[in-house]
Protein backbone atom coordinates (compact mmCIF):
# COMPACT_ATOMS: atom_id res chain seq x y z
CA UNK A 1 0.00 0.00 0.00
CA UNK A 2 1.40 3.41 -0.94
CA UNK A 3 1.70 6.09 1.72
CA UNK A 4 0.42 9.60 0.83
CA UNK A 5 3.20 12.15 0.41
CA UNK A 6 1.77 14.31 3.17
CA UNK A 7 2.33 11.44 5.61
CA UNK A 8 6.03 10.86 5.00
CA UNK A 9 7.46 14.13 3.66
CA UNK A 10 8.54 16.19 6.66
CA UNK A 11 10.46 19.01 4.96
CA UNK A 12 11.69 20.29 1.61
CA UNK A 13 15.22 21.38 0.66
CA UNK A 14 15.75 23.75 -2.26
CA UNK A 15 19.29 23.92 -3.64
CA UNK A 16 21.01 24.80 -6.89
CA UNK A 17 22.97 22.50 -9.18
CA UNK A 18 26.40 23.50 -10.40
CA UNK A 19 28.47 26.38 -9.07
CA UNK A 20 25.66 28.54 -7.69
CA UNK A 21 22.25 28.46 -6.05
CA UNK A 22 20.96 31.00 -8.57
CA UNK A 23 22.34 34.05 -10.38
CA UNK A 24 18.79 35.31 -10.99
CA UNK A 25 16.31 35.50 -13.81
CA UNK A 26 17.19 35.01 -17.46
CA UNK A 27 17.65 38.62 -18.66
CA UNK A 28 18.96 37.77 -22.12
CA UNK A 29 17.91 40.60 -24.49
CA UNK A 30 15.07 39.72 -26.83
CA UNK A 31 13.26 41.33 -29.72
CA UNK A 32 9.95 42.69 -28.44
CA UNK A 33 8.48 42.51 -31.96
CA UNK A 34 8.73 38.73 -31.90
CA UNK A 35 5.88 36.66 -30.52
CA UNK A 36 6.36 35.50 -26.95
CA UNK A 37 8.21 32.17 -27.03
CA UNK A 38 6.41 29.02 -26.04
CA UNK A 39 7.79 27.08 -23.06
CA UNK A 40 9.94 24.06 -23.84
CA UNK A 41 9.20 20.51 -22.67
CA UNK A 42 10.22 21.41 -19.10
CA UNK A 43 7.98 24.48 -19.01
CA UNK A 44 10.92 26.93 -19.23
CA UNK A 45 10.50 30.28 -21.00
CA UNK A 46 13.66 32.21 -21.98
CA UNK A 47 12.47 35.59 -20.68
CA UNK A 48 11.07 36.37 -17.24
CA UNK A 49 9.11 39.49 -18.20
CA UNK A 50 7.56 40.76 -21.41
CA UNK A 51 4.88 43.27 -20.44
CA UNK A 52 4.09 45.92 -23.03
CA UNK A 53 2.18 48.21 -20.65
CA UNK A 54 2.20 48.95 -16.95
CA UNK A 55 -0.93 46.88 -16.35
CA UNK A 56 0.35 43.92 -18.37
CA UNK A 57 3.73 44.08 -16.65
CA UNK A 58 2.10 44.22 -13.20
CA UNK A 59 -0.14 41.26 -14.06
CA UNK A 60 2.84 39.18 -15.18
CA UNK A 61 4.85 40.04 -12.07
CA UNK A 62 1.87 39.09 -9.90
CA UNK A 63 1.46 35.82 -11.80
CA UNK A 64 5.11 34.91 -11.13
CA UNK A 65 4.73 35.89 -7.50
CA UNK A 66 1.74 33.59 -7.02
CA UNK A 67 3.94 30.69 -8.11
CA UNK A 68 6.73 31.65 -5.70
CA UNK A 69 4.34 32.07 -2.77
CA UNK A 70 3.75 28.31 -2.87
CA UNK A 71 7.01 28.05 -0.91
CA UNK A 72 5.68 30.33 1.82
CA UNK A 73 2.28 28.62 1.94
CA UNK A 74 3.50 25.02 1.74
CA UNK A 75 2.50 22.95 4.75
CA UNK A 76 6.07 21.69 5.15
CA UNK A 77 9.19 23.49 6.40
CA UNK A 78 11.31 24.61 3.43
CA UNK A 79 15.08 25.06 3.76
CA UNK A 80 17.12 26.95 1.17
CA UNK A 81 20.63 25.51 0.82
CA UNK A 82 22.66 28.17 -0.95
CA UNK A 83 26.21 28.25 -2.27
CA UNK A 84 28.15 30.24 -4.84
CA UNK A 85 25.80 33.07 -5.80
CA UNK A 86 22.30 33.85 -4.61
CA UNK A 87 21.43 36.98 -6.56
CA UNK A 88 18.37 38.84 -7.79
CA UNK A 89 15.62 36.30 -8.56
CA UNK A 90 17.56 33.74 -6.55
CA UNK A 91 16.86 35.77 -3.43
CA UNK A 92 13.17 35.93 -4.39
CA UNK A 93 13.12 32.14 -3.99
CA UNK A 94 15.45 31.78 -1.01
CA UNK A 95 13.81 34.42 1.18
CA UNK A 96 10.39 32.81 0.86
CA UNK A 97 11.83 29.66 2.41
CA UNK A 98 11.43 29.13 6.14
CA UNK A 99 15.17 29.27 6.70
CA UNK A 100 18.35 29.70 4.69
CA UNK A 101 21.67 27.98 5.32
CA UNK A 102 24.59 29.22 3.22
CA UNK A 103 28.28 28.73 2.73
CA UNK A 104 30.55 31.28 4.39
CA UNK A 105 31.69 32.62 1.01
CA UNK A 106 28.31 32.69 -0.74
CA UNK A 107 27.51 36.08 -2.35
CA UNK A 108 23.98 37.30 -1.65
CA UNK A 109 22.24 40.42 -2.94
CA UNK A 110 19.99 42.15 -5.46
CA UNK A 111 22.20 44.10 -7.91
CA UNK A 112 19.32 44.69 -10.39
CA UNK A 113 18.02 47.31 -7.92
CA UNK A 114 20.72 49.57 -9.42
CA UNK A 115 19.09 49.89 -12.81
CA UNK A 116 16.43 47.29 -13.53
CA UNK A 117 13.55 47.83 -11.12
CA UNK A 118 12.54 47.06 -7.54
CA UNK A 119 12.20 43.75 -5.74
CA UNK A 120 9.14 41.87 -7.05
CA UNK A 121 8.72 40.32 -3.63
CA UNK A 122 10.33 41.44 -0.44
CA UNK A 123 10.98 39.42 2.70
CA UNK A 124 14.24 41.27 3.39
CA UNK A 125 12.55 43.69 5.77
CA UNK A 126 11.30 40.85 7.99
CA UNK A 127 14.71 39.18 8.16
CA UNK A 128 17.17 42.06 8.57
CA UNK A 129 15.06 45.07 9.61
CA UNK A 130 14.64 48.39 7.82
CA UNK A 131 18.19 49.75 8.05
CA UNK A 132 20.04 46.79 6.55
CA UNK A 133 17.25 46.25 4.02
CA UNK A 134 17.72 49.83 2.85
CA UNK A 135 21.52 49.64 2.95
CA UNK A 136 21.56 46.64 0.62
CA UNK A 137 18.56 47.29 -1.59
CA UNK A 138 19.09 51.00 -2.21
CA UNK A 139 22.66 50.29 -3.39
CA UNK A 140 22.32 46.83 -4.88
CA UNK A 141 25.40 45.82 -2.90
CA UNK A 142 25.98 42.22 -1.84
CA UNK A 143 27.18 40.50 1.33
CA UNK A 144 28.97 37.24 1.99
CA UNK A 145 27.19 34.36 3.62
CA UNK A 146 29.10 34.88 6.86
CA UNK A 147 28.04 38.54 7.00
CA UNK A 148 24.48 37.61 6.02
CA UNK A 149 24.30 35.37 9.09
CA UNK A 150 25.31 38.29 11.33
CA UNK A 151 22.32 40.39 10.25
CA UNK A 152 19.75 37.56 10.03
CA UNK A 153 19.54 37.40 6.26
CA UNK A 154 20.39 33.70 6.57
CA UNK A 155 19.97 31.37 9.53
CA UNK A 156 23.65 30.48 9.55
CA UNK A 157 26.70 30.18 7.33
CA UNK A 158 29.06 27.21 7.35
CA UNK A 159 32.14 26.05 5.42
CA UNK A 160 31.29 24.72 1.95
CA UNK A 161 32.24 21.15 2.82
CA UNK A 162 29.79 21.21 5.75
CA UNK A 163 26.82 22.78 3.97
CA UNK A 164 24.94 19.67 2.90
CA UNK A 165 25.56 17.96 6.23
CA UNK A 166 24.25 21.02 8.09
CA UNK A 167 21.07 21.24 6.05
CA UNK A 168 20.42 17.50 6.18
CA UNK A 169 20.94 17.64 9.95
CA UNK A 170 18.18 20.23 10.32
CA UNK A 171 15.90 18.20 8.05
CA UNK A 172 16.64 15.12 10.18
CA UNK A 173 15.49 17.01 13.27
CA UNK A 174 12.22 17.87 11.53
CA UNK A 175 11.80 14.23 10.49
CA UNK A 176 11.39 13.29 14.15
CA UNK A 177 8.31 15.53 14.49
CA UNK A 178 4.72 14.63 13.60
CA UNK A 179 4.00 16.20 10.18
CA UNK A 180 0.76 17.72 11.43
CA UNK A 181 2.63 19.46 14.25
CA UNK A 182 5.20 20.77 11.78
CA UNK A 183 2.34 22.18 9.72
CA UNK A 184 0.66 23.78 12.72
CA UNK A 185 3.85 25.39 14.00
CA UNK A 186 4.94 26.72 10.60
CA UNK A 187 1.47 28.07 9.98
CA UNK A 188 1.20 30.08 13.20
CA UNK A 189 4.61 31.66 12.62
CA UNK A 190 3.60 32.60 9.09
CA UNK A 191 0.32 34.02 10.37
CA UNK A 192 2.44 36.19 12.65
CA UNK A 193 4.33 37.48 9.60
CA UNK A 194 1.04 38.08 7.84
CA UNK A 195 -0.22 40.11 10.80
CA UNK A 196 2.91 42.24 10.32
CA UNK A 197 1.88 42.78 6.72
CA UNK A 198 4.17 40.27 5.00
CA UNK A 199 1.63 38.91 2.52
CA UNK A 200 0.26 42.34 1.65
CA UNK A 201 3.80 43.63 1.14
CA UNK A 202 4.53 40.84 -1.34
CA UNK A 203 1.40 41.75 -3.29
CA UNK A 204 2.38 45.42 -3.36
CA UNK A 205 6.00 44.61 -4.22
CA UNK A 206 5.00 42.97 -7.51
CA UNK A 207 3.05 46.04 -8.59
CA UNK A 208 5.79 48.33 -7.31
CA UNK A 209 8.32 46.51 -9.47
CA UNK A 210 6.17 47.17 -12.54
CA UNK A 211 6.15 50.85 -11.55
CA UNK A 212 9.93 50.82 -11.13
CA UNK A 213 10.28 49.37 -14.65
CA UNK A 214 9.19 52.80 -15.93
CA UNK A 215 12.41 54.42 -14.64
CA UNK A 216 14.78 55.85 -17.30
CA UNK A 217 17.67 53.64 -16.16
CA UNK A 218 15.61 50.52 -16.89
CA UNK A 219 15.11 51.61 -20.50
CA UNK A 220 18.80 52.49 -20.80
CA UNK A 221 19.90 49.11 -19.47
CA UNK A 222 17.59 47.31 -21.90
CA UNK A 223 18.82 49.41 -24.82
CA UNK A 224 22.47 48.79 -23.95
CA UNK A 225 21.82 45.07 -23.61
CA UNK A 226 20.15 44.91 -27.02
CA UNK A 227 22.76 47.03 -28.79
CA UNK A 228 26.01 46.14 -27.00
CA UNK A 229 25.21 42.81 -25.40
CA UNK A 230 24.30 41.72 -21.89
CA UNK A 231 27.90 41.70 -20.61
CA UNK A 232 28.40 45.34 -21.60
CA UNK A 233 25.09 46.33 -19.99
CA UNK A 234 26.01 44.59 -16.74
CA UNK A 235 29.40 46.34 -16.74
CA UNK A 236 27.61 49.67 -17.21
CA UNK A 237 25.34 48.80 -14.29
CA UNK A 238 27.90 47.39 -11.86
CA UNK A 239 31.34 48.66 -12.90
CA UNK A 240 31.22 51.89 -10.92
CA UNK A 241 30.42 49.97 -7.72
CA UNK A 242 33.83 48.25 -7.60
CA UNK A 243 33.48 44.85 -5.97
CA UNK A 244 29.86 45.69 -5.09
CA UNK A 245 30.27 44.37 -1.56
CA UNK A 246 28.98 45.76 1.73
CA UNK A 247 30.74 45.12 5.03
CA UNK A 248 28.66 44.37 8.11
CA UNK A 249 31.27 45.03 10.79
CA UNK A 250 33.92 47.74 10.63
CA UNK A 251 34.52 50.65 8.28
CA UNK A 252 34.00 50.27 4.54
CA UNK A 253 37.40 51.49 3.40
CA UNK A 254 37.89 51.05 -0.35
CA UNK A 255 40.76 51.24 -2.80
CA UNK A 256 40.76 53.35 -5.96
CA UNK A 257 38.81 50.68 -7.82
CA UNK A 258 36.06 50.62 -5.20
CA UNK A 259 37.08 47.32 -3.63
CA UNK A 260 36.85 46.79 0.11
CA UNK A 261 40.21 46.86 1.87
Amino acid sequence: MSIPVREWAHSVIIRGAGRAFSAGYDITPRDRTVEEPEPDASGYKPAYRRGTSFDDDAWRMEESQRLRMVIFDMHKPVIAQIHGYCLAGGTDIALLCDMIVSTDDCIIGFPPARSMGALPNNMWLYNVGPQWAKRLLLSGDTVTGSDAAKIGLVLKAVPADKLELEVEGIADRFAMIDTELLTANKRILNVGLELMGARTLQRLAAENDARAHLAPSVREFSQRAREDGLKAALNWRDGKFGDGMARVEGAEVRDEEGRLI
